[in-house]
Parts: structure tokens; C-alpha cells; sequence
């Protein structure tokens, strides 16, 4: 079974739209889809936002759902002239980058305490998508200090709410674990949220293109 942990439902809905879906519950607040999408056995959580809402859904889909792996996909924001408006990319490596034990145990920022690198590595499929580095945090802003640390201090190529904390579940449960994401934004080019806003929909239909190849390799 693949879990698949989605932050928003008009991410969810690019996947459930393919899929023949067996059944569909309520759990711990979060909207489960179970069924089959392109060969595949799959559950789908609708986590909503944030590290929490994500982690917890990844959490679900484990003991609830006995997901074999997991993959997490949706609309994310650019950092960098490397990374195109509305291109797909695959994720390698992901940080929570509002998690700081500096102070406490010298590490470096995005350390978890069981860990000693910051940055923890993802699955990988054999898809023809360039691979990036995610930053995570339970902020969507256009902050400078924020933008700062990702770029000059992290080397992020990208960013979202959810996807280093999904990679946290899948290390603690022992699971493979993939991420896909499309860009609706890019840092420097004007209101985040403004673009966001106009290229949401672009970006998830390329990201709905994409997702035959990403189940093929699953």
C-alpha cells in the first residue's frame, strides 16, 4: 500500500481524480481515500497544513492504513533561478528549517535531536526530474531572514510546510519515502502569495502530468 500524505485537497484532488476510490472515512479529523490509482493500492490523507497536520497524517496512514511506503507531493516555492515557475521536481534531501538546537547542542540549524546531519535524505525514483533540497517550517512568508538562512546558510532549492516532517515519520516508522513537488512561487520575483495564487493550478496540472511516471516507479 502507498500512503500518500497531501497537505490541501485541490493537491489531493489532482491523484483522487484518477483514482477508484474503494472508500472514504474520517480519521483523527483527517479525510482518508483508499483505493487504486494507476495499478496501484493507495491511501490518501489529506493532512492539511503544517508539520504537525503532516506528520500526523503521515502517522495515520502507518498504523491505520499499513502504508509500505510513503509520498508526499504538491505546489511548493522556489528559491533560486535553478528551480523554473511551475517546473516539477523530484526532492533528495529535506530540513526543517524552524527546528534549532544551536544553542543547546552546537548543531546546525534543522538538526533534529536524534540526528546528527540536518538534513535528511529521501527515496529516489528513476523519473526524469532534477533533483532538489527542501527546506520545511511552519511558515509561508516572504521574510528576508527566512530567505537568508535557506539560500545562504541551508542551499535550499525550494520550500513548503510539510515535507521535511513527512521524511521524519517515514525515518521513525522505517518506510521508504518519495517527494514530488511543483513550483507556484519564486522568492524575489514579487508577493509569494500573489503567485501562488495566479500559478496554483498551472503547477498541478504539470505536477497531475507527471504523476502516471511517478506511480510506475512506486
Amino acid at each position: 500500500m502507498i500512503g500518500a500524505v497531501i497537505a490541501m485537497q485541490s493537491e489531493a484532488d489532482i491523484l483522487l481524480d484518477e483514482m477508484q476510490i474503494v472508500r472514504s472515512l474520517v480519521v483523527s479529523g483527517k479525510k482518508i481515500y483508499v483505493g487504486r490509482a494507476y495499478g496501484k493500492d493507495v491511501a490518501v490523507c489529506v493532512c492539511g497544513v503544517g508539520k504537525v497536520n503532516a506528520a500526523l497524517g503521515a502517522q495515520l496512514l502507518v498504523s491505520k492504513f499499513d502504508a509500505e511506503k510513503l509520498l508526499n507531493f504538491g505546489v511548493a516555492g522556489g528559491l533560486n533561478k535553478d528551480v523554473e515557475l511551475c517546473g516539477v521536481y523530484q526532492i533528495a534531501e529535506a530540513v526543517q528549517f524552524d527546528f534549532d538546537l544551536t544553542q543547546l547542542n552546537g548543531t546546525k540549524i534543522g538538526t533534529l535531536d536524534e540526528y546528527t546531519e540536518n538534513y535528511l535524505d529521501l527515496n529516489l525514483l528513476d523519473i526524469p526530474f532534477e533533483q532538489k533540497k527542501l527546506g520545511t517550517s511552519d511558515r509561508f512568508n516572504d521574510s528576508p531572514a527566512d530567505y537568508k538562512l535557506l539560500t545562504a546558510e541551508l542551499d535550499a532549492d525550494i520550500r513548503d510546510m510539510e515535507g521535511a516532517a513527512i521524511v521524519q515519520a517515514a525515518y521513525s516508522a522505517e518506510l521508504p519515502v518519495y517527494s514530488v513537488k511543483a513550483i507556484s512561487d519564486v522568492a524575489g520575483s514579487g508577493s509569494t502569495t500573489e503567485q501562488f495564487l495566479i500559478n496554483k493550478d498551472k503547477a498541478l496540472a504539470n505536477l497531475k502530468a507527471a504523476l502516471p511516471m511517478i506511480f510506475e516507479e512506486l
